[in-house]
């Protein structure tokens, strides 16, 4: 059996450099349309809503594993070349989309109707009405069951290796290989998801009680 030395620490925390990068581009892009996604399904246009839910749909009813080889191996079929890197960062984002729209779609849908009602009657458009008054409010109302996605994301980033990507699982996997050590590198790989994951999962469980209490 071989050492842990820096070396080994040091490709480890490589590895959890990846991690963190894909959970924050996943979390931004998948933010930006999962915005986008939730406003189409809480919208008045029928077409729009029927879209949006089979989006919502797909990318829920489908194993995020499944969706890593679909696009990593279907954009190849296309004739484009695209690495590892580019191939999950575009299918984490496309997956967190779709989670992140329809927690945020109920979180609109429980903003109360007389705030809508008020921004009608004060002549706000829509894009004014949502931006200065649902919206505000309804990602307020979402953010602890939008930090939670955010930590099953961080998690769930450990399937980027089967596409070759290295990220902290991978990565401890690889050093596990070179050392003949798993007990004591997976053990390494889960204290550091344990100090990423755990103080996110105590913030959500934390708002979510303090809006639990504001409500009563």
């Amino acid at each position: 059996m071989g050492p842990i030395g820096e070396n080994e620490l040091f490709f480890i925390l490589q590895g959890l450099k990846w991690t963190v990068l894909l959970a924050v581009i996943g979390f931004i892009g998948g933010g930006v349309f999962g915005i986008l996604i939730a406003l189409a399904r809480t919208s008045k246009h029928r077409f729009a809503r029927l879209a949006s839910s089979g989006y919502i749909a797909l990318f829920q009813g489908t194993p995020l594993l499944m969706q890593l080889f679909v696009v990593y191996y279907g954009v190849a079929l296309l004739g484009i070349d695209v690495n590892a890197w580019v191939a999950v960062a575009i299918a984490f984002t496309l997956h967190a989309s779709a989670f992140l729209g329809e927690i945020w779609r109920g979180s609109i849908e429980a903003v109360p109707k007389g705030q809508t009602e008020a921004a009608n009657a004060l002549g706000l458009h829509y894009v004014s009405r949502m931006k200065d008054v649902v919206l505000p409010q309804a990602l307020k109302i979402s953010m602890p069951a939008t930090i939670g996605f955010l930590v099953q994301l961080i998690k769930g980033t450990s399937l980027a290796a089967i596409v070759g990507f290295i990220e902290l699982t991978r990565a401890g996997q690889i050093i596990s290989n070179q050392t003949y050590r798993p007990l004591l590198v997976f053990g390494i790989v889960g204290i550091i998801y344990f100090m990423i994951c755990w103080p996110l999962s105590h913030v959500g469980s934390g708002l979510e009680k303090r809006m639990a209490k504001a409500a009563r």
